[in-house]
């Protein structure tokens, strides 16, 4: 079974050797991590959450930089920003020169989208499970070159890879350059078929671009085996990073036509593609060079069973609402169509912003609520720190709202 490049990649295969490692006590993660512990969260996918040993080692590289600002911006950060970059690499199966920093996923997609070379008519396929604002930085390259969206609805519920690579072959056009979609959506919590769908699109001499927000931390992810002309990635979702640490790798043809949104002395005749975008004026480096660490966090803490266990809360979490609420699932629960982020439609007809404000102000429980395809979501994060108590409080929550 390939980790990386179908759906039932959507964890860690159950009898794999790291999956055995038993997984820290989510009792024992809470007291690590920094959250609130008299709210139930179950939004780690919106922001994500550090833990404390992570936070501590960005807290000191911020110290560093404010005792001798000049020693470390101008004699160390391009040494320990190389450093932070391969260790990333080395983590996500990527070559090192085509991956940087950028602040997060949106300004990733925002620096490849305005890079390419798009015309009038030209055509970009999305899925109908895209983030929204990714969506709207999209709209914005077509207003500017004329080219054309076109947004594929994908099968629902989904049930076979091939259904969804087949939906956007059947949209594909002679005028089709880039095919745009998310290795994890993140509304429904579906984990598309990445590998496939850039595979297809390269034998289709189209570029794939690639949300993978919600992978880094969550799924095991090989750039290498996945093969996208770009992929951009949260580190500060389930990766645990610091806010404002985030990637965007390109391949090596996209390597001189990818420019930097700000343009500042990297940009100076004859630098790499990484040293381009590795300077965009003074900044705090702190939250990306905390990368490291946070990637030893998870080697430490069994991520792959923590990932397990926040896998089979997900599915408990889906088949109790459809259970008790009765509905069709997005997807079959304890599939690999989803990780520790899963989507639940509820009988709710009035505003989604409505039933999340009850839930925070009168259960003290976080959770984001969607409006998609004619359907209320309520969506739950299933993190380190998180255990079947907190799917039994918001199930009971939302009977007693619905």
């Amino acid at each position: 079974m390939s980790l990386t490049t179908t759906p039932t990649a959507g964890s860690p295969e159950s009898g794999s050797p790291e999956s055995r490692i038993p997984a820290p006590s989510a009792g024992v993660m809470r007291d690590v991590y920094l959250l609130d512990p008299s709210w139930t969260y179950l939004n780690h996918g919106s922001f994500g959450a550090c833990p404390r040993p992570v936070f501590e080692a960005y807290q000191r590289l911020q110290m560093e930089l404010e005792r001798q600002p000049v020693e470390f911006l101008v004699r160390e950060y391009e040494a320990r920003l190389d450093a932070a970059r391969q260790r990333l690499a080395d983590y996500i199966g990527a070559e090192v020169s085509g991956l940087v920093f950028v602040p997060n996923t949106t300004t990733g997609v925002n620096t490849v989208a305005r890079a390419l070379e798009l015309h009038d008519g030209d055509e970009v396929l999305l899925t109908d499970q895209e983030y929204g604002g990714c969506v709207y930085a999209w709209e914005a390259v077509a207003r500017a070159t004329g080219a054309r969206l076109v947004t594929v609805p994908l099968p629902s519920p989904l049930v076979d890879p091939a259904e969804v690579v087949a939906a956007l072959a059947a949209a594909a056009t002679d005028r089709t350059r880039v095919v745009f979609f998310s290795h994890l959506a993140a509304v429904t919590g579906a984990v598309l078929p990445a590998a496939e769908i850039c595979h297809w699109a390269r034998d289709r001499s189209i570029l794939s671009v690639v949300d993978g927000a919600h992978v880094p931390g969550q799924l095991p992810l090989d750039l290498a085996v996945v093969g996208p002309d770009a992929y951009i990635g949260n580190c500060h979702k389930w990766l645990c990073a610091p806010k404002g640490s985030a990637f965007c790798w390109v391949s090596e043809p996209l390597r001189d036509v990818v420019q930097p949104l700000v343009v500042s002395w990297g940009a100076a005749p004859g630098t790499s593609f990484a040293q381009r975008h590795g300077w965009r004026g003074t900044y705090d480096p702190a939250a990306v060079l905390s990368v490291p660490a946070a990637i030893s966090f998870t080697e430490r803490h069994s991520w792959p069973a923590v990932a397990a266990r926040g896998r089979g809360l997900a599915a408990g979490f889906v088949a109790a609402v459809a259970e008790r609420f009765g509905g069709s699932p997005l997807y079959q629960p304890g599939s690999a169509w989803h990780a520790q982020l899963a989507s639940a439609p509820v009988p709710w007809s009035g505003s989604p912003d409505e039933l999340q404000r009850r839930l925070r102000e009168d259960f003290r429980i976080e959770v984001p609520v969607h409006a998609w395809s004619g359907r209320t979501l309520v969506r739950a994060s299933f993190a380190a720190y998180n255990d079947v108590r907190h799917t039994e409080r918001l199930t009971t929550a939302l009977a007693s709202v619905l």
